[in-house]
């Protein structure tokens, strides 16, 4: 097994070298060409004549090539040494608390990167300026404003994105499916709190209180679980405010709904069924929920 961490603080400085017109393309060469084919499976293209393509992805929280300037020199050198060593020492931590239970993973490579995200973007603000994309397997993207607060909790990401990256080499992505998302949100958290500690769990679980929950957010997933269409479903995974960015339509909950509840859910799971988180990652939406019934009262 190899990591393949692409230290992207080296491009973003090449970048800065470059007119502003050729930067695209050296960035979509260093920094996005390795997890081409996690795009293909995504139907998302690098043909920019396309309406909707990497690069528009990218500009939904990115720091954008053609944006960059030397006043973001502070925040490209914070991805330094120890950033990097952190992201390994993260990604090493969580692949051996699944291999040292003997679960042996089905893929042997793993690109890996960091990007700047982009202060004005308000998906990244929401989301307290950083985030992760781990959902498939041998791909893992963070992305961050580098400060204090993000830094400290780079690894708890990183072992969050582990474990979507893990769980999807043993079970179907079922694209759509609102229960596997909120399974698999509620997986991957309560993963990066065993290997990282309740302090680092992300907004997506602090910002909603139990009767937030319990009022609110339980009562409409659970009347909503048997949606199996993305743009239905993501409202209910991301909450209003998110949804509203997005140009879709409110459903009636808070930030990160699914998140928060998903965490709740897997923690009962885990306490009711005394498995490990490991074990459960490999476990299907439909067998976790058919044993937490209860949880839903």
């Amino acid at each position: 097994m190899k990591l393949h961490l692409i230290e992207s603080d080296s491009v973003y400085r090449e970048l800065l070298t470059l007119p502003v017109d050729q930067r695209d393309a050296v960035f979509k060469e260093k920094l996005l060409l390795p997890f081409k084919e996690k795009f293909t499976i995504q139907r998302i293209s690098f043909d920019e004549r396309i309406p909707f393509n990497v690069m528009t992805l990218m500009g939904y929280m990115h720091k954008m090539p053609k944006d960059l300037s030397e006043e973001d020199l502070q925040m490209i050198n914070q991805f330094d040494k120890e950033f990097w060593e952190t992201i390994k020492q993260a990604f090493n931590r969580s692949v051996e608390s699944f291999t040292s239970k003997g679960i042996s993973l089905k893929q042997q490579d793993y690109y890996v990167t960091a990007l700047l995200g982009n202060e004005a973007s308000p998906m990244m603000r929401i989301n307290e300026n950083y985030s992760g994309d781990g959902g498939i397997p041998g791909y893992i993207f963070l992305s961050l404003v580098p400060n204090e607060y993000t830094i400290n909790r780079i690894a708890s990401a990183m072992a969050h994105e582990c474990n979507h990256n893990i769980r999807y080499q043993f079970v179907d992505w079922e694209m759509g499916s609102l229960k596997e998302m909120i399974v698999a949100e509620g997986l991957a958290e309560n993963f990066a709190e065993k290997i990282f500690g309740q302090e680092n769990i992300g907004p997506w679980v602090t910002k909603n209180d139990l009767e937030t929950l319990n009022t609110i957010i339980k009562p409409k997933l659970k009347d909503s679980l048997s949606i199996n269409n993305m743009q239905e479903a993501m409202p209910y995974l991301y909450g209003d405010e998110i949804t509203k960015m997005q140009g879709g339509k409110p459903v009636g909950l808070p930030y990160a709904s699914g998140y928060t509840c998903g965490y709740y859910l897997i923690k009962y799971y885990l306490k009711k069924t005394g498995i490990s988180i490991e074990e459960a990652t490999l476990k299907t939406a439909d067998e976790i929920l058919s044993q937490v019934e209860e949880f839903w009262n």
